[in-house]
């Protein structure tokens, strides 16, 4: 957003004839005006937002209609009032890139994100930053960790555990496409467990030098700014509420404690990379997919009625967007 514009000259010099005359001494000193003027204007002029579908919160229709393509192509499934576009239209900046895409990666920024649903390419998030950028907000790591795809793997159209493993019975030959070439039923636990590893957790661990490397090639694009991490906030409950959540209680307290290892490792990589951490988990708190429809901070099967809109299963909704808004904004009021 622009910034407000001062009074015209004309305007000042004829209030200053209705006005008495104030005497020299009574004026501001130089360093005093200058001190206003600089609060006068926004803190920071060229924010860029990069980071995956949790930052976008993505949305496929809502009453903006179809998803925002002013910064990436419609495929990123960007929302009109994500959480980057509240923070911008709130702290007044002049220049605004809105980069974060649905699925994205690490290696998204530095590469083109391609295969996205509609054939589209979301160019190199690190393209919309400049050595005059001033704020970087990331969120960014769960994609790269295969947490998304674990997590539908929780997935189980019964309420109790299978007996038989999801991954030995086939789907049936249709004629549409879906997501995986198994019945979902759950056991997402013992898969990623098996053998006594925890394959997930190894996938976490690996993604921290990637996120490190994110923020230090940050840094060396736009030496000006001021780098905060965004976490991942409170959507995955530890139990299940089926049939809103499907799986078993096992399964989502599993999931659930990747939630908060993934959270842990981008809070590290942030220090590591010199970036600064903003915790968006504790105060969601409270409001998993479990909560009532006017209470939860995501959707489960898409419709949503904080703010109507058909959104993407397990991501934020409008009041999802509105909560990461305000902890962004708090922390950057605050620090």
């Amino acid at each position: 957003m622009t910034p407000v514009r001062l009074l015209a000259p004309a305007l000042v010099a004829a209030a200053a004839l209705a006005l008495p005359v104030v005497p020299t001494a009574a004026a501001p000193a130089p360093d005093a005006a200058r001190t206003q003027a600089a609060k006068a204007r926004p803190k920071y002029q060229e924010y860029v937002a990069l980071g995956d579908s949790w930052t976008a919160d993505v949305v496929v229709l809502n009453s903006d209609g179809l998803p925002d393509t002013t910064y990436a192509p419609i495929d990123c499934a960007q929302s009109h009032h994500n959480y980057p576009k509240i923070v911008a239209a709130t702290i007044g900046v002049q220049t605004f890139r809105d980069a974060s895409c649905g699925s994205a990666t690490t290696d998204d920024f530095a590469n083109p994100q391609t295969g996205l649903p509609a054939g589209g390419t979301n160019p190199p998030q690190f393209d919309r930053l400049t050595a005059t950028t001033d704020l970087v907000t990331v969120g960014i790591g769960g994609n790269d960790a295969g947490i998304a795809s674990a997590g539908m793997g929780c997935l189980n159209l019964l309420p109790v555990a299978s007996p038989v493993p999801s991954d030995t019975i086939p789907l049936p030959a249709l004629p549409i496409p879906i997501v995986g070439s198994t019945l979902p039923l759950g056991g997402c636990k013992d898969r990623y467990t098996q053998g006594g590893k925890d394959r997930l957790t190894e996938r976490i661990n690996a993604s921290e030098v990637k996120l490190v490397r994110a923020f230090k090639a940050i840094h060396a694009i736009a030496p000006k700014a001021r780098i905060i991490a965004i976490d991942y906030l409170s959507l995955v409950p530890d139990h299940a509420c089926y049939p809103l959540v499907p799986a078993t209680d096992e399964d989502m307290a599993y999931i659930h404690a990747k939630f908060i290892e993934l959270n842990a490792m981008v809070k590290r990589a942030a220090r590591r990379g010199g970036a600064e951490f903003v915790n968006t988990y504790t105060p969601t708190l409270g409001h998993d997919l479990c909560r009532s429809a006017t209470v939860r901070y995501g959707e489960t099967f898409g419709p949503s009625v904080n703010d109507p809109a058909v959104g993407i299963p397990a991501h934020p909704n409008g009041a999802g967007a509105r909560a990461q808004a305000a902890v962004v904004l708090t922390y950057l009021r605050t620090h």
